[in-house]
């Protein structure tokens, strides 16, 4: 079974690397672009069949070790 991981910065931490992305995008002539936040999707193969366990054993994994959750948050899809 598929699990994609999306970690995002949570609102009111700094993201350079999103400001540094808007930044550019005006610079390249990309004009009414809002705030840019940067984060990263991490794909897994699980073993696991059931759509249900499959899904806490991701966000398991993102607690642990995905994601920072002191400044980040997570959000899971099983497919």
């Amino acid at each position: 079974m598929k699990a994609t991981v999306t970690v995002m910065l949570k609102n009111g931490v700094l993201d350079p690397q999103g400001k540094a992305i808007e930044q550019a995008l005006g610079h390249l002539g990309y004009q009414g672009v809002g705030e840019v936040r940067m984060g990263k999707i991490i794909e897994l193969d699980l073993a696991e069949t059931d759509p249900a366990r499959a899904r806490a054993q991701a966000e398991d994994m993102s607690r642990k070790l995905l994601a920072n959750t002191v400044i980040e948050s997570f959000k899971v899809e099983v497919a």
